[in-house]
């Protein structure tokens, strides 16, 4: 649709400087047909976006790109801004920082500041708005709206750090028990303030149903979920065929749990491709048997081919949601996967197979019994599967949840003068709403 107003100016005139001052089924998963109704009648808002940190197109800054896409007069507030590692949609925005934008070296370095993150986020002064959306795995939601101004959190985790990833994080320093036990005093307190601030939210909105069970557990509240949205348009079936490699995609760190699929394949024989980087690659090269294949980060496109060509995505870490393995079954790809997290509500026997050990064995077992009773997988229920987590359809279910939050006669009142509609673009005239 065109737009009635010249075209958005450059990201570098627009942006300020650094600061101011269970298993599948298809019956949960969401289709088209069962999204909320549009609420109409909606008044134009001014919205404010805050995100932890910006350095990187990740699943995070994809929801956050549908966010900027429908609301492009917004600001986007954020701890730290690498330029140039992030879509148009998102370099395009008012995007401002916090103090730690001024530490050198400052994006090598940011997630060892953690312990001052809560004192950034204050700095982060919100005002003349009348939305607040944070989203927010770390302190994103912990940003102060302004007085009567609702704030909904779009939740990937709560403080992964000082909750479900406590051990791992302290595990970094087990050889220096004096900092392990400092680390730990830190964390604590962390996890107090998180509790803490939850406060600020009037509305939590979970990724998947193990995170909404994860904030009912973390911050006692309710949450709404909509699951993040998968380019479809991009991760589509091909007609090739399915080769004898197993493949495994993601970061090459711990939690992840890839040695555990490298030293299946190795046990089986079988065939693996790791596409991915991180500090344990070399120990994972060093695990590996002859038939394992490191290939190190790769463009999307060589992403698609594989999931496309694959015998099977294998999927052995616990994760929140799980992006990869949707990428994966909208390539029609199977998929085996732990079944624990968020990857247990959209796989199962159907489209692959969970297996629920948490250990090489358990996966390798896993293999085993899937491959002899013939590689059972339907392509189209993993399509059809993916699709209903489309960004359309993300777009539809979170804004329509945003207009039933702002909604006349809902939560609070209407609100004051317009400036951005809830259908994206500048305000029009309120006699054509």
């Amino acid at each position: 649709m065109t737009r009635n107003h010249p075209p958005s100016p450059s990201p570098r005139t627009r942006r300020t400087a650094a600061h101011d001052g269970n298993q599948g089924r298809e019956s949960h998963l969401p289709q088209p047909s069962q999204l909320a109704p549009r609420i109409r009648n909606v008044p134009f808002v001014r919205v404010a976006l805050v995100h932890d940190w910006l350095t990187g197109m990740r699943g995070g800054e994809k929801c956050l790109e549908v966010l900027c896409e429908a609301f492009p007069e917004a600001t986007v507030h954020t701890l730290i801004y690498r330029e140039g590692s992030l879509s148009p949609a998102i370099e395009a925005m008012t995007i401002k920082t916090s103090p730690l934008q001024r530490i050198p070296g400052v994006f090598r370095l940011y997630r060892h500041l953690l312990p001052i993150m809560p004192l950034a986020i204050r700095a982060l002064a919100i005002q003349d708005v009348d939305l607040v959306v944070s989203l927010s795995h770390c302190v994103a939601k912990a940003v102060r709206p302004p007085a009567g101004v609702p704030h909904v959190c779009y939740c990937f985790t709560p403080m992964r750090y000082a909750w479900q990833g406590r051990e791992a994080y302290l595990d970094g320093w087990r050889k220096r028990p004096v900092r392990r036990a400092a680390a730990g005093f830190v964390l604590d307190l962390l996890r107090r303030w998180d509790r803490a601030t939850a406060k600020r939210v009037s509305h939590f909105v979970a990724i998947s149903r193990t995170i909404q069970e994860r904030i009912a557990a973390c911050y006692g509240r309710e949450s709404r979920v909509i699951e993040p949205p998968v380019d479809v348009d991009f991760y589509t079936p091909a007609a090739v065929e399915r080769g004898e490699a197993y493949l495994v995609v993601g970061a090459l760190v711990p939690y992840k749990k890839v040695d555990h699929a490298v030293e299946a394949c190795k046990r089986l024989g079988r065939p693996l491709v790791v596409i991915g980087a991180g500090p344990e690659r070399d120990r994972l090269e060093a695990l590996a048997g002859p038939r394992a294949r490191f290939l190190g980060w790769q463009p999307d496109e060589v992403i698609r081919d594989h999931y496309r060509t694959c015998r099977a995505l294998l999927f052995p870490g616990e994760e929140d949601f799980g992006i990869v393995p949707i990428e994966a079954l909208a390539c029609g790809a199977p998929v085996i996967a732990l079944g624990r997290g968020g990857v247990a509500e959209t796989v199962d026997d159907q489209v692959g197979r969970l297996y629920s050990e948490a250990r090489s064995e358990g996966l390798a077992r896993a293999l085993e019994g899937w491959e002899r009773d013939g590689r059972p997988h339907d392509p189209g229920l993993a399509r059809r599967r993916a699709e209903a987590l489309s960004r359309s359809v993300f777009r539809e279910r979170l804004l329509a949840y945003l207009a039933e939050v702002l909604a006349p006669g809902g939560d609070r009142a209407p609100a004051p003068r317009p400036h951005v509609g809830l259908t994206g673009g500048r305000a029009r005239e309120a006699r054509s709403v």
